[in-house]
């Protein structure tokens, strides 16, 4: 395989983000999945908001409505992003919840600028995730046919055949979702995941963390959690049956629970 060129230095974007609750609540900043968007947070959001947070909710670039430069992505350029979207709101400090690709840019901003970060939620998520060829075909795949090419496969990986099953309408909206992404977008965060590799940084981290897991994730199974949960210095890891990868849609109110039990507790 040809080598990949490395991604160019580039500015923080101004992602597409969304606000909710008391203005003056403690900040939970949620970031999605590889190829989802802002809506895949609506269960949580509800929750949090009665709980008494200001829930902030946003679009990787490349992905929603935020802006698509060229690539290829880093993590460092997402974490570049999230960075730059705590000022933009005025949050000196946040509550971070991340998912998968949201969780990989959690952890870099923890390790990256500690003081920013009151706490980490990383569900579903993996300091490092090999191998890389994979990532780069499926980015090739993506800039010649689309994301639509991919939807289906990356959906099945979402959640289990059980609730695929149960919820055909929840997966017709998931396969939306990940067809409406921009194909440069998805391309290079995917050859973000390719490059990455977090796992030196993860004894930086000093926000206190919860690592959650879905049992049944084959996109990142449970080891990767326990390997980030020995890493980081204090974090507390739980593995939550009957889910998959997208643990926070298919198991929400479980991992919504364990969400705010372990925001209260940082707070």
């Amino acid at each position: 395989m040809s080598e990949r060129p490395s991604p160019a230095p580039s500015g923080p974007v101004a992602v597409h983000h969304r606000a909710e609750g008391p203005p003056q609540g403690e900040v939970v900043v949620l970031s999605g999945s590889l190829g989802s968007d802002l809506r895949m947070w609506e269960p949580q959001v509800q929750p949090l908001v009665a709980a008494g947070y200001r829930v902030v909710r946003y679009d990787h670039r490349g992905h929603g409505g935020s802006p698509v430069p060229p690539g290829p992505y880093s993590i460092a350029d997402l974490g570049g992003d999230l960075l730059a979207l705590l000022d933009r709101i005025g949050a000196e400090r946040a509550h971070l919840a991340g998912i998968s690709l949201g969780g990989m840019t959690g952890m870099w901003l923890a390790a990256h600028a500690p003081a920013r970060v009151s706490s980490l939620v990383l569900c579903c998520t993996s300091a490092r995730l090999g191998p890389p060829r994979m990532w780069a075909e499926r980015a090739a795949t993506v800039r010649e046919r689309g994301t639509g090419a991919v939807a289906e496969a990356v959906v099945a990986r979402w959640v289990t055949e059980a609730h695929a099953r149960a919820h055909p309408e929840r997966m017709a909206f998931l396969r939306e979702m990940v067809a409406a992404t921009p194909a440069e977008g998805y391309a290079s965060c995917c050859a973000a995941i390719e490059r990455m590799d977090l796992l030196a940084e993860l004894p930086a981290i000093t926000a206190p963390t919860l690592v959650l897991a879905g049992e049944q994730d084959p996109a990142t199974p449970p080891e990767h959690a326990e390997l980030i949960a020995r890493e980081v210095p204090g974090a507390r890891l739980a593995l939550v049956p009957g889910a998959a990868h997208l643990g926070t849609l298919e198991q929400q109110e479980r991992f919504t629970e364990l969400i705010v039990e372990h925001l209260k507790g940082a707070s």
